[in-house]
């Protein structure tokens, strides 16, 4: 028996890349899953993976799994509710919502349109929101018809949210939104039976490929690939099951056989208090003292550094 037997998880964007890898493990694990994916390309261009869903569905029910397709925009605030609708129309019940669906429009920052950042931030930052939001709105409610409620929010950030990546403005911002939400959510809905964490996973999907593709085929023929999109999907059904109740607010960087935990924002160095209000023509010696005192950043991906 999995350790996902009798769960009920949607994972958007799961028609290709990590998204299939979380969904097929999933199922493997013994959840019931729905299948969300809208059918577009690495950049949003409609239409261009049509069929996706379904496909993965297939490859489910081939392998005794039970799953159904969900086509709906993860970013339209009916759609998540409809998402939503369709894991208790197929399954009666829903314990998880895996948001993974997203899409790419790189752009140095003098470069980047309205449109296309716009575009960015509405797929990934809206898209966590809306499912979810209609997710917890149906937790909620068991709840406090007096249910015991065991669910999961998994939110997707990235390294370019974690520390930034040049030539991925928008992504990178909404990535770190997605961090910070998180967060958020761990905070608020515990009360609820729910816990909220995230990943920042470093691995080979159609994304990555556009943006990091000798990195990302480097080790395509070695005897373990540590890029493969299936090597997070352990963790993913262990974040989905109920094994992880106690775990919340984090966010995790799994690579290949490893998972490392991030560390956020926290408090660096502080300079000693004068007991005044600084003087403009103070400040530039305090925080160059700071700077000269605080922990390294990891580097912005992109820079060489």
């Amino acid at each position: 028996m999995g350790i996902c037997e009798g769960r009920v998880v949607i994972v958007t964007g799961a028609g290709n890349g990590l998204g299939r890898a979380y969904a097929l493990g999933l199922a493997a694990e013994g959840a019931k899953v729905v299948v969300n994916d809208l059918g577009v390309g690495t950049h949003g261009e409609s239409g261009e993976t049509k069929g996706a869903a379904e496909r993965v569905v297939d490859e489910i029910r081939g392998a005794g799994g039970e799953a159904v397709a969900n086509t709906d925009d993860v970013a339209d605030w009916d759609a998540g509710k409809r998402i939503v609708q369709t894991a208790l129309d197929a399954f009666g019940t829903l314990h998880a919502v895996v948001n993974n669906a997203g899409f790419v429009r790189d752009r140095m920052f003098v470069s980047c349109t309205p449109e296309e950042w716009d575009a960015v931030t509405r797929v990934h930052l809206r898209g966590h929101f809306c499912t979810s939001r209609h997710a917890v709105d149906f937790w909620r409610a068991r709840q406090k018809a007096g249910e015991a409620i065991d669910a999961r929010i998994i939110n997707t950030t990235s390294g370019a949210g974690l520390q930034g990546s040049i030539g991925q403005s928008a992504y990178s911002a909404a990535k770190a939104g997605i961090a910070a939400l998180t967060l958020i959510q761990a905070a608020e809905l515990g009360r609820y039976g729910i816990t909220a964490n995230a990943l920042a996973p470093n691995a080979r999907t159609r994304m990555t490929m556009t943006a990091f593709a000798d990195t990302m085929t480097s080790m395509q023929e070695a005897a373990f690939d540590p890029y493969a999109p299936e090597n997070t999907a352990p963790l993913v059904a262990w974040l989905a099951s109920e094994q992880s109740q106690a775990v919340t607010g984090q966010v995790f960087e799994p690579f290949g056989g490893t998972i490392r935990l991030a560390e956020g924002w926290t408090d660096g160095p502080t300079s000693a208090d004068v007991g005044r209000a600084l003087r403009a023509d103070e400040v530039g010696a305090v925080v160059g003292d700071l700077v000269a005192r605080r922990n390294p950043a990891k580097p912005v991906y992109g820079t060489g550094a």
